[in-house]
Order: structure tokens, then C-alpha cells, then sequence
């Protein structure tokens, strides 16, 4: 089997992933490292989903209203066609994304590209949301940041859902989710599943 050889001094990209709840500073985060990248001038682009539009529809913001500028995109497959000329690529709500994102990140990486994306871990439910299990599984750096719980002051893992909806995806804020601790967030839905009975 021949190896193709990796030459000293050849650009080798990487992925990062900020994830964690909701009102934790993902975007924050995120914002943070895009920007820095570009006061290196590094070449920077930022794309979002084309549904998320609930601060702004070609921003990213985050929730103490910091933003950048960022181009909405309908699947993940356009983010290497629009990434040429670029060698830092921001993804944010990442969780919104189609199943391919681990794969196109991790093809934008062996471009030598630095990826960073931001996203929830975890739905509503407690359970990994859509691509962010596979592309946690395939980042080289992980940054799991933390909300405070609303209701006890511990770290916050959680996002839960203060509206009755079935739904996977509710757009929302501060009216719709809450950040919750492990605890909190259980009794949270215990309370829930008595009052429907």
C-alpha cells in the first residue's frame, strides 16, 4: 500500500468544535476566535443556516448582541464551493445543519482549512442534535462551554423547552428555552409529564 507523503511545511487543516447549551456562549465564542483570525489577516468566512433568522438573516449574533457578517447557506455542500480563497471557515448552529456537515468539514480540513463550528450538542430532549455527534467524533478540538442553571446557579447542559411543542426545531429565546442544569432540567420534565396526565 503506498502513502502519499505529508511534506514538512505543508498546510494541514484541523476542525473545532465550540458546543454546548443553549445561553452558554457558543456564538460568543465563536464570534471571538473569527475575529481574532482576521486581526492576523487571515482570510475569513462565516456561513449559517438560511432558516436560522432570528436576529438577523446574514449575521451571526450572539445573545449580548455581538455579531459578523455571515453568508446563509441551504445545505452544507454549498460551504466548499464558497469557501475557495478562504483558509478559516465559521459555521454557526451547526445542529441545524444536513447529516453531510462532518463529512464537508472534514474535506474543507484536508484543503488546510481551519473549521470552526458552533452548535448544540443536545436537543431539547437531552439527545444529540442532528450532524454535532459526527463531527464532535471527527474535530481535533473541542471546546464544551457552560450556561448557569435558572433555577439553582450550577453549570447549565441543558436547553429546556418552556413551550408545549413536539417539534425537534423551535426557533427561540429567552420566552420559549431555558438553560438548565442535569437536575434541574429532569425535575423540569418530571413536573411536565404529572400536569399532562
Amino acid at each position: 500500500m503506498f502513502l502519499e507523503p505529508h511534506f514538512k511545511g505543508q498546510r494541514s487543516g484541523w476542525i473545532e468544535v465550540i458546543c454546548g447549551s443553549m445561553f452558554s456562549g457558543k456564538t460568543e465564542e465563536l464570534i471571538r476566535r473569527l475575529k481574532r483570525a482576521k486581526i492576523a489577516n487571515q482570510k475569513v468566512e462565516i456561513f449559517k443556516p438560511i432558516t436560522d433568522t432570528r436576529y438577523h438573516e446574514s449575521k451571526v449574533v450572539s445573545h449580548d448582541a455581538n455579531s459578523i457578517l455571515a453568508i446563509p447557506v441551504e445545505n452544507s455542500g454549498k460551504l466548499i464551493e464558497l469557501s475557495e480563497g478562504y483558509s478559516v471557515i465559521g459555521v454557526d448552529e451547526a445542529q441545524f445543519f444536513d447529516a453531510a456537515l462532518p463529512e464537508v468539514c472534514q474535506e474543507l480540513a484536508h484543503q488546510g482549512k481551519r473549521v470552526i463550528a458552533a452548535g448544540l450538542d443536545m436537543d431539547y430532549k437531552g439527545r444529540p442534535f442532528g450532524p454535532m455527534p459526527n463531527l464532535l467524533a471527527v474535530a481535533e478540538y473541542i471546546t464544551k462551554v457552560h450556561a448557569i442553571c435558572q433555577h439553582c446557579g450550577n453549570l447549565a447542559t441543558h436547553s429546556y423547552r418552556l413551550v408545549v411543542d413536539e417539534q425537534t426545531v423551535v426557533l427561540g429565546e429567552k420566552d420559549v428555552y431555558e438553560a438548565r442544569c442535569r437536575t434541574c432540567y429532569r425535575m423540569g420534565n418530571i413536573l411536565n409529564l404529572r400536569t399532562q396526565d
